[in-house]
């Protein structure tokens, strides 16, 4: 094996964090798998990148595969050339492999190397063999959008299309150096083959077809030019409903207060302030890939004392369970003051250091790769104790969010965020007003007439400016008619009370009465039966 002389990009950035970056006791991999014909040339690729700095790329290839066995081989050679002593990430843009070595693969053990409708498992030789190395390592897998424009996963793709043109079982272990020449002499010999047949020519193998039958497309998502889009099959499928789910490992770790936060928020408020839309392109919203362009709302608290200050808000997460490793991605608000909206609105993007299944990316359609280089939580967590501190707090499922508040105050040092808010959960409004009936936020646009707004996806800073419209149409008419909310009116008695005085009026009405009476008389004359009982 050649030495690497190369060293991974440093993280160079206050509110960044780099996917080529080294990172301490870990050994970082993105790999990749291509095939053109799918059966047909396949490569697969690995860039690694070590605890100490240097990196290392792997790529080959097999004049007849599949695009599924070159994923798989892109990770089975990333676990054979990594250190033993290190902890391993892996990065994959394959669902297949992070979810067959994550969840499917136990049950496939269990079965004797059968999938849950009893048939042999396609690729058993690289799954076992994938299955024995993951034995004697601590790996983290990671998924990842193919094509979106995040750097690890572009390294890993040019390796993997370096591959299939070699159509060697034998691994080439390069430099970056010598990469880049092997790059250009592909693009070379690819400009020369399309010149000969560009019907033929498919450098990125769009013509390529799952290899396994009765396969579904997992993520409904994926950009049709992703020439490995993912596909299983209904075997797959059925194995992930089986309930034999194998735990993926995260991260996790606690992050406590420093003494740098206050300037990491200084840093990213400086940044905004000094941005100007001539020298800097506007966010488009694409959240699907590396956006380098989002600029986070973190606005000062200027109507922070002021009575009747309601904040609408919601949360992006990468999953459902606080406890369990999962984090807030996205935080939206929208502030109003005595029922009127200021213009005050808190938006970020938030890294939460660790993967998201896909899932929850099919939700709120916020990437990995878009998130990388958004701030942690710990250099906002000031800015957005500071916006909230002292408000109503509305949120729909409002335990929800605040889960996930708490527990991310709570890692930085500040535990008392829920004693500094009042809470108002409008999920549980909707229920008492509509019992029975469906009371998500969408049905609530839907009955109220309001909110019309495209929600393709559940953004946070979206979600609260409808939840804000929804709120306004349920709360819009309890000050005088809510059964809970009676107010006083003059001389002591409540608008409640004096409505159902007014009924009470009605019900007892004298020429009412005489009129039922005489109605009752003229039809005992014709029923005796009645006369008796009157």
């Amino acid at each position: 094996m050649s030495d690497t002389s190369t060293s991974a990009q440093s993280f160079n950035t206050s509110n960044a964090i780099n996917p080529l970056a080294a990172k301490p006791n870990t050994t970082v991999a993105y790999t990749d798998g291509a095939c053109k014909g799918n059966p047909g040339a396949g490569g697969w690729g690995a860039h690694l990148i070590f605890s100490d700095g240097c990196t290392q790329d792997l790529y080959g290839g097999d004049k007849e595969t599949t695009n599924n066995r070159m994923e798989l081989m892109g990770a089975i050679q990333a676990l054979t050339h990594s250190p033993h002593e290190h902890n391993l990430e892996i990065w994959t843009d394959s669902s297949y492999v992070k979810k067959g070595i994550t969840e499917w693969i136990e049950g496939w053990k269990k079965r004797g190397w059968k999938t849950a409708s009893k048939k042999p498992v396609a690729n058993q030789d690289l799954w076992q063999r994938l299955d024995e190395l993951c034995q004697q390592r601590d790996v983290d897998w990671h998924w990842v959008k193919g094509h979106a424009g995040h750097a690890g996963n572009e390294k890993a793709d040019e390796l993997a299309n370096l591959g299939v043109t070699s159509s060697s079982e034998n691994t080439a272990i390069l430099n970056s150096q010598e990469t880049a020449k092997k790059k250009e002499q592909i693009v070379t010999d690819n400009t020369q083959n399309a010149s000969d047949d560009w019907l033929k020519f498919d450098p990125l193998g769009f013509d390529m077809m799952d290899d396994e039958l009765d396969a579904e497309l997992l993520d409904s998502q994926t950009d049709s030019q992703n020439h490995h889009d993912t596909m299983i099959t209904t075997d797959a499928l059925a194995a992930e409903n089986s309930n034999e789910h194998h735990a993926t490992k995260t991260i996790s770790d606690t992050v406590m207060p420093d003494t740098s936060t206050n300037n990491q928020i200084a840093d990213i408020t400086a940044d905004i302030e000094t941005s100007s839309e001539a020298d800097t392109p506007k966010f488009d919203g694409d959240t699907s890939r590396a956006n380098p362009y989002f600029i986070p709302l973190l606005p000062k608290p200027i109507h922070r004392h002021e009575s009747d200050r309601q904040l609408i808000m919601d949360t992006e997460t990468t999953g459902l369970d606080p406890m369990k490793g999962d984090r807030i991605i996205e935080v939206g608000i929208v502030e109003m003051v005595g029922r009127k909206f200021t213009g005050e609105k808190l938006h970020v993007y938030i890294n939460p250091q660790r993967g998201m299944d896909e899932e929850v990316i099919r939700i709120h359609g916020i990437s990995e790769a878009f998130l990388t280089d958004k701030p942690t939580f710990d250099q906002v967590a000031q800015a957005l104790y500071d916006f909230m501190d002292g408000a109503e707090i509305i949120a729909h499922n409002a335990t929800f969010d605040m889960n996930f508040l708490n527990m991310e105050f709570a890692k930085v040092g500040m535990h008392d965020f829920a004693q500094r808010v009042q809470v108002t959960d409008s999920l549980v409004m909707a229920k008492q007003q509509y019992p029975g009936q469906k009371n998500t936020l969408d049905a609530l646009v839907r009955r109220l007439d309001v909110g019309k707004q495209d929600r393709t996806f559940h953004g946070a800073l979206l979600d609260s400016e409808i939840l804000a419209e929804v709120y306004l149409a349920m709360t819009g008419g309890q000050v005088t008619l809510a059964i809970e909310d009676d107010t006083q009116a003059d001389g002591g008695h409540t608008a409640h009370a004096s409505f159902a005085d007014l009924a009470s009026l009605l019900m007892t009405s004298s020429s009412n009465e005489s009129a039922n009476q005489s109605w009752y008389a003229a039809l005992a004359e014709d029923y005796p039966a009645l006369k008796d009982k009157m």
